[in-house]
């Protein structure tokens, strides 16, 4: 081995090294855009879950209203069947006191 072949083997080995250490850098780069990625994710998510718990209550409280709705329309139309029965049977019983008085 003369000095040249070593000069250059080392040179060789230096140049590696320095492509090395450059997508090291790359990869280290990378990585903490990843990280930050990462974290904005993270925020966004536990945004919607507190976005979501509120929602929660809100949709519950939707729930209960429409079945109480549901409740007093069924309420109103039975009784509004029944008030227009006590109607009809008045008017049945006083025509059959005035058509027909004898029965």
């Amino acid at each position: 081995m003369t000095k040249e072949s070593l000069a250059q083997s080392s040179s060789d080995i230096t140049e590696s090294l320095m492509s090395i250490s450059r997508m090291m850098s790359q990869q280290v780069q990378q990585s903490e855009e990843t990280m930050s990625s990462l974290a904005t994710s993270a925020r966004t998510v536990l945004q919607t879950n507190e976005e979501f718990k509120a929602m929660t209550g809100t949709i519950q409280l939707g729930r209960k209203l429409i079945t109480k709705y549901n409740r007093r329309e069924f309420t109103d139309k039975l009784l509004i069947f029944l008030a227009l029965a006590l109607f009809l049977a008045t008017v049945l019983y006083i025509l059959k006191k005035r058509l027909f008085p004898f029965l």
